[in-house]
């Protein structure tokens, strides 16, 4: 792993460089500038609050072609039921803090720290990232939120306070979107959104179309 300097920003290459299980760098700082910069390049900060920044780009990565997202038929079923209703970008301040409550099953903590919360509520202020809400009765009852680069969005975390909550926004979101997004990034498994049709591709495809995309921005 490569140690980052806090007054540069810059990151090794990961198209050739590989780093300790997907962490390709650690250190520097949470900087605007570096954190758009990082996901630029397909790299993203995970890390516990009371430790060190990680810089990951893991290989292969977990990723979702907005046209292959699976639908099953019981949860076609809620969709068609109107149970929920979407919103984007209404109130990314109230997803993303959800996303750092929420407990989660097998976590005692969230890996959401207030200083990467802040630095993502400043990205939305400028216009990059993005949030995605689902309502029900007109209350938030789940979401997501992420950074969207050219035609990819980097997912980041969801919530859900009710069943099927996550799912059905991820769901409107990825067809929604299906003609204007060439990839949604997962960047870690899970079963969750393997049931929707997310699948690992090695790092070099999931790169390429990335700075495909950002090139033609």
């Amino acid at each position: 792993m490569v140690r980052l300097d806090e007054n540069e920003i810059s990151f090794p290459d990961p198209q050739v460089y590989d780093g300790h299980e997907g962490v390709i760098a650690f250190g520097g700082d949470l900087s605007i500038d570096r954190v758009w910069f990082a996901y630029q390049l397909g790299i993203f900060p995970w890390y516990n609050p009371d430790e060190e920044i990680l810089w990951w780009c893991p290989d292969p990565r977990f990723v979702l072609f907005p046209k292959e997202i699976k639908v099953s038929k019981s949860m076609r079923k809620i969709l068609n039921r109107n149970i929920f209703t979407f919103s984007e970008n209404k109130n990314f301040r109230e997803v993303i803090r959800n996303c750092q409550e929420i407990s989660r099953k097998g976590q005692t903590g969230t890996w959401l720290s207030d200083e990467l919360m802040n630095v993502f509520i400043k990205l939305h202020d400028y216009g990059l990232a993005k949030s995605i809400e689902v309502w029900q009765d007109e209350e938030l009852v789940g979401g997501f939120y992420g950074l969207q680069i050219g035609n990819v969005f980097c997912g980041e975390s969801m919530f859900a306070k009710v069943s099927n909550a996550s799912k059905a926004g991820f769901i409107y979101f990825a067809e929604k979107h299906q003609n204007s997004l060439e990839l949604i990034d997962c960047q870690s498994h899970t079963d969750h959104l393997e049931s929707l049709g997310a699948r690992m591709i090695p790092k070099k495809e999931f790169l390429k179309i990335l700075y495909e995309n950002n090139e033609r921005r």
